[in-house]
């Protein structure tokens, strides 16, 4: 095995052991640091073939541990139809693999640092919320099948639903296992998942749990919100070189 080799499966480990660890002291995050970093060091679409594997199982034992998941689906299945709409066609965008699909995925970084720090709590009242939910699952899955992130503008919109917090985790365990599940299809349709992805995203199973483990142990120890600006901070820096890249490069 290369040097090169050895330094990439440090670099995976790695990452997946600090998306765990971000996601077990915030309850989400993993996939974003995932492709964030990850995007850093490979294309996006190879870093999105190996975050589904570990996306999808945190996100359904995240899903399965609540106490109301008939009633979470049974609200909020419109937008679950509507990102599975949006993700799986625009899924040929982020398989396309241009420089500018990394510039798009940092801005979505970027995005999703700045509205979580400085924006403004919504509410959304439930006569708006029959429109509002398949229109935010087809933005979410439009942003996903191009970025490989799953969380705008899904994550702001769940939180605007003055749901428990017991439910919050689960609607957000839920668009996220969507939203990979529609990754997964739009990626395998567009030949952009093979077995070598396949196996190397399964074995970042393990460094995910272990850092969700560790995440959940330390959550009780530190500031969850302190920790959570620190991390979107640098998700946000993270994204702006990204987004920066093409132009230095070209």
């Amino acid at each position: 095995m290369s040097d090169l080799t050895l330094a990439f499966l440090a670099a995976f480990t790695g990452t997946f052991l600090i998306a765990g660890l971000v996601k077990g002291v915030t309850g989400m995050g993993l996939p974003t640091v995932a492709m964030g970093l990850l995007g850093a060091l490979i294309s996006p679409v190879a870093a999105a073939g190996l975050l589904l594997i570990p996306s999808f199982v945190t996100n359904v034992w995240q899903l399965v541990s609540g106490p109301n998941l008939s009633t979470v689906i049974r609200r909020l299945w419109p937008m679950m139809v509507a990102i599975l709409i949006g993700t799986i066609p625009t899924s040929e965008l982020l398989s396309a693999d241009t420089a500018w699909t990394g510039s798009a995925l940092g801005c979505v970084l970027i995005a999703y640092a700045l509205y979580t720090l400085f924006g403004r709590q919504l509410s959304v009242s439930p006569a708006s919320e029959r429109w509002a939910s398949p229109m935010v699952g087809l933005l979410t899955g439009l942003v996903t099948g191009a970025t490989g992130v799953f969380v705008v503008p899904a994550v702001p919109y769940l939180q605007s639903l003055g749901l428990s917090r017991d439910d919050l985790v689960q609607a957000l365990g839920l668009s996220f296992t969507v939203s990979t599940i529609g990754l997964s299809i739009g990626l395998a349709a567009h030949g952009s998942i093979g077995f070598g992805n396949l196996a190397l995203s399964a074995v970042a199973i393990a460094p995910a749990l272990v850092g969700m483990w560790a995440g959940q142990t330390l959550r009780h120890r530190i500031s969850p919100v302190a920790f959570r600006r620190g991390f979107l901070i640098c998700i946000g820096l993270l994204g702006a070189e990204l987004a920066l890249r093409p132009f230095w490069q070209g």
